[in-house]
């Protein structure tokens, strides 16, 4: 069977966190830069998959997965497209319903012990884990979310993400995974465009944006593209 796309679920969450996570350092892997790996999936790419506001459609291996991330039905998710089809309805679906739980469970500074052992000199057994620079960064987005400009608003209500493990990059996927969504953004939701935030490290990514009719929408800001 050949590798095909369907209607993401919440049952892809953890498939679609590991997908961010190794794809999140400018198309390439984030995962030496995070204690906590599940970080950049909590802000990118699973909520996307649990709020009402939010759709999306994943590539499916249909070879088994290893690692049991096959979301619905056999395989392994490899790929993925998500959307906010209402950007300020999300917005405040994150702020009310998703970020509080986290913030809860990654406090802002996040508690950390630089001490190495206890006062007798044994090693200390309930140190929390340091964080990384990248982890810091993400505590800061849970506590203190980036909120859509009013030129991406004004463009369209709805943004996407999109990400593609390296394996299966460069096949024709993400033509098709954004051609999937384009499709549908306008059959069920009647929208004549949306936008995206773009690494502006990842010149092969603004490439293949500008082939598929991407370009800026805003001048202050580098990487929005619609």
């Amino acid at each position: 069977m050949a590798t095909f796309i369907r209607r993401a679920t919440a049952s892809d969450s953890r498939a679609v966190s590991r997908i961010c996570l190794l794809t999140g350092n400018a198309g390439e892997s984030a995962a030496h830069q995070h204690t906590f790996g599940e970080l950049p999936g909590l802000v990118y790419a699973e909520p996307y998959v649990q709020l009402p506001s939010a759709a999306g459609f994943v590539m499916v291996d249909p070879k088994p997965s290893s690692e049991g991330l096959g979301g619905e039905g056999e395989g392994e998710v490899v790929g993925y497209i998500l959307t906010a089809f209402d950007t300020l309805s999300f917005e405040q679906e994150l702020e009310e319903t998703w970020f509080p739980r986290w913030r809860a469970k990654y406090p802002n500074p996040y508690p950390t012990n630089d001490n190495s052992g206890t006062t007798d000199g044994t090693p200390a057994t309930d140190t929390p884990p340091k964080p990384l620079p990248a982890d810091t960064r993400y505590i800061a987005v849970i506590h203190n979310p980036h909120h859509a400009s009013p030129a991406s608003l004004a463009f369209s209500p709805a943004h996407l993400h999109i990400d593609i493990l390296p394996a299966y990059q460069r096949r024709g996927w993400g033509r098709k995974l954004i051609g999937t969504l384009v499709r549908w953004l306008e059959h069920e939701k009647g929208l004549q465009g949306v936008w995206l935030g773009m690494d502006v490290r990842n010149e092969d990514a603004a490439k293949f944006y500008k082939r598929l009719g991407f370009a800026p929408i805003e001048a202050r800001r580098r990487g929005l593209w619609g």
